[in-house]
Formats: structure tokens, C-alpha cells, sequence
């Protein structure tokens, strides 16, 4: 019985990423494109999986704080994007976001979550005018911050899973925190 499941799994994921599937109208431009947009981009994927592994280590307040401060700003910041409204050093700051929240994760710092709210809110304001500014031209701005929307919301609540995770090894805020900032500091280094 277990086999039907993975090939319906198998099939249904085979339609839905398929060219076929993108080229009907409303898909590539609404909902799906604002949420393959965090999920493909490996600096969005990494920094948002990154609040929400560092807001698990923080635990407390900090654990609906911080996603809940990166999602609004990022929603205000992709209204700037999508208005074109220039805002310097975006791509820098993406990258910066990746490299300082592994760092973060693996250092034994602890700070209040109004503090860790207020940093990744920051990171937002970047990530989010990447979002509207590469807005797809004939896509509804509504369906398209829904889904980037979407898309971080779930990405906060897997990496709050994974620090869940972390918090079972004694090695694993170090290991994934480095490796995040390994990253970070490899895109940084690209945008320079």
C-alpha cells in the first residue's frame, strides 16, 4: 500500500514542477511563482530556514517573534520592490543576512528576542525587495506575496523543527551554524 503512495507522491510532484504545469496561465505569475521564489534561491531558503533554527535556539518569545518580525517587514519591504523604489546594497545584505545568522546560530550568544526580532527584521528588509523586485511582469502582486509569503512561513516552521533537532546534539548549533555562515560568507564574497 506504502509503493501507491510514493508513486502518487512521485506523479502529483512531477506535474507540479513540471515546464508543462508552468506554462498555464495564473500559475507562473501568481501563487506558485512568489512560492518557488524563496524555495529555489538558495540565499532566501538558507536565511529563512536560518530564523527559524536560530529562534528555536533562543527558545521562549522568541520562537513566534522573530518569523512573525522577518515576515512583516519582508511583506512592507516587497511593496518597496514592487513599487521600484531603489534600495542600495540588497543583494550584499541578502548575503550578509546568511552569513550573520550562521554565525549567530553557532556562537553561544543568547539575546533577547525583542533584540533577535529586531536584527532578523533587518535581514528581512532585504530578502523582501529581492521578492518585488523580481516580480514576475504579469503577475498579480496579491497572489504573488501571498505565495513568498507561504513559502517563508514554511520555511520558519522547518527550521524551528531542525533546531528542535539541534538541540537533541551536543555538536548541532555549531555544525549547522557554520555551515550556514560558510555559505553566507561564500555568497557574500560572490556579490563583492
Amino acid at each position: 500500500m506504502r509503493i501507491h503512495y510514493f508513486k502518487a507522491a512521485v506523479a502529483a510532484a512531477a506535474t507540479f514542477f513540471s515546464g508543462a504545469a508552468l506554462a498555464h496561465p495564473g500559475y507562473a505569475h501568481g501563487v506558485l511563482a512568489g512560492v518557488l521564489h524563496p524555495l529555489l534561491g538558495l540565499d532566501h531558503l538558507l536565511a529563512m530556514l536560518a530564523v527559524g533554527i536560530w529562534a528555536a535556539r533562543l527558545g521562549g518569545r522568541a520562537r513566534w517573534l522573530m518569523p512573525a518580525s522577518f515576515l512583516v517587514c519582508m511583506a512592507l519591504a516587497a511593496g518597496i520592490g514592487m513599487a521600484g523604489i531603489a534600495m542600495p546594497l540588497a543583494e550584499g545584505g541578502i548575503a550578509a543576512s546568511v552569513l550573520l545568522a550562521g554565525l549567530l546560530i553557532a556562537s553561544p550568544v543568547i539575546m533577547a528576542p525583542a533584540l533577535g526580532g529586531l536584527l532578523v527584521a533587518l535581514f528581512a528588509l532585504a530578502h523582501g525587495y529581492a521578492h518585488g523586485m523580481e516580480m514576475p511582469a504579469l503577475a498579480s502582486p496579491w497572489l504573488y506575496g501571498a505565495g513568498f509569503i507561504l513559502a517563508t512561513a514554511t520555511l520558519h516552521a522547518a527550521g524551528l523543527f531542525v533546531g528542535g533537532r539541534l538541540q537533541q546534539q551536543k555538536w548541532g548549533w555549531t555544525a549547522a551554524g557554520s555551515a550556514i555562515a560558510a555559505c553566507g560568507g561564500w555568497m557574500l564574497s560572490a556579490v563583492a
